[in-house]
């Protein structure tokens, strides 16, 4: 896709290539284009957001930290942040009670700056894109694109940071723009320091890094999937909880396999073979699709292949509904939570799914 002149637009809007004029571009001191440097002194000290401070919010970006996901970072009170708050409470030797008593604040609060938020600058190498406003919702439509990309800015940035378009909406004020060195405010969410690895073909460090998520995690032993409250759950050698993630597990037609399986493989940025014998409600007349990969794709930017034919762990292009929809049997993660389980996990590892 070509460039299209140098420009800016509303955070609420959705366009193609978005760029502010090269001297609005404050300099970054990190070599890594994609790197969001705090906004300058002057920025900073500017309007603040026109939110108020939500503990929600902050705590939300503190159990993202710790990986112990609640989905997507949105400052409100959700299954999902109940889930995470429980899981972090497990981890930690603390009463599950779901909710952000003083003990959890105590253990989960000290190193979160602020309200949870911090205000940055857009890089240009994350304003370029390419961005994708015309990119259908259908599969037919979708296999005429190279890739999957996403729609606009504010849907890149709010995986970047964890979050809604609608977030960052209320964040920063209806008036706000996008574009190559504009300051916006976002959850506190680190960059994720990029980390080129041999025989990389997949772009996935750039995708890494796109997501915020770290290449470095913690090695997980064995994964335990629970349809009753919707959360997968990571074990260490030892049999300690050390990550959570909330998922979607099937639906009434197509349950989710109970048993015990193995993560044989993994496709990291993958295509996607729409087969339509596989779903009971693909059209009389679906045809096999090849869907090319994104984040936008029906898997999002990973699929952890199972032994269990056909099914699989992955992202999703909807990550707002995870936890709240149905799927074809898989497991499906945010794409954030779903690269950040990629890197935790290796072929041969157990994954139990139970009710």
């Amino acid at each position: 896709m070509a460039f299209g002149p140098l420009a800016v637009i509303p955070l609420s809007a959705c366009h193609s290539e978005v760029d502010a004029p090269k001297a609005e571009v404050a300099a970054r001191p990190s070599a890594d284009p994609l790197a969001f440097a705090p906004a300058p002194a002057a920025a900073a000290q500017g309007p603040a957001s026109p939110a108020p401070g939500n503990p929600l919010l902050r705590a939300q970006v503190a159990l993202d930290r710790q990986g112990f996901s609640p989905g997507v970072i949105d400052g409100k009170d959700s299954a999902a942040y109940g889930l995470a708050l429980r899981g972090f409470q497990q981890a930690h030797g603390l009463a599950a009670s779901g909710r952000l008593d003083t003990p959890t604040q105590q253990a989960l609060l000290a190193g979160v700056r602020g309200d949870g938020t911090r205000r940055v600058t857009i890089p240009l190498a994350f304003a370029r894109g390419p961005f994708h406003p015309d990119l259908p919702r259908d599969m037919a439509g979708q296999a005429r694109f190279d890739r999957l990309g996403y729609r606009s800015m504010s849907e890149a940035l709010a995986e970047r940071f964890h979050t809604t378009p609608e977030t960052l909406l209320a964040l920063n004020g209806p008036g706000t723009v996008l574009g190559a060195g504009r300051v916006v405010r976002v959850p506190d969410i680190a960059d994720a320091a990029p980390k080129p690895e041999d025989g990389d073909t997949t772009g996935w460090s750039d995708t890494l890094v796109r997501l915020g998520v770290a290449a470095n995690q913690p090695r997980a032993d064995h994964l335990v999937v629970d349809k009753s409250d919707g959360a997968l759950r990571a074990y260490d050698k030892q049999d300690r909880l050390i990550a959570q993630f909330p998922v979607t597990t099937g639906s009434g037609h197509d349950p989710l396999p109970l048993g015990t399986w193995k993560i044989v493989g993994a496709a990291r940025n993958p295509d996607y073979h729409f087969n339509p014998d596989l779903f009971w409600d693909a059209k009389k007349n679906a045809k096999d699709k090849l869907l090319p990969p994104g984040p936008n794709g029906p898997v999002g930017v990973v699929w952890l292949d199972l032994s269990k034919e056909h099914y699989g762990i992955h992202g999703t292009p909807e990550p707002q509904n995870i936890g709240k929809t149905e799927s074809h049997g898989c497991v499906r993660l945010t794409n954030w939570d779903a690269a950040r389980l990629a890197q935790m996990v290796s072929p041969g590892i157990t994954v139990v799914f139970q009710a």
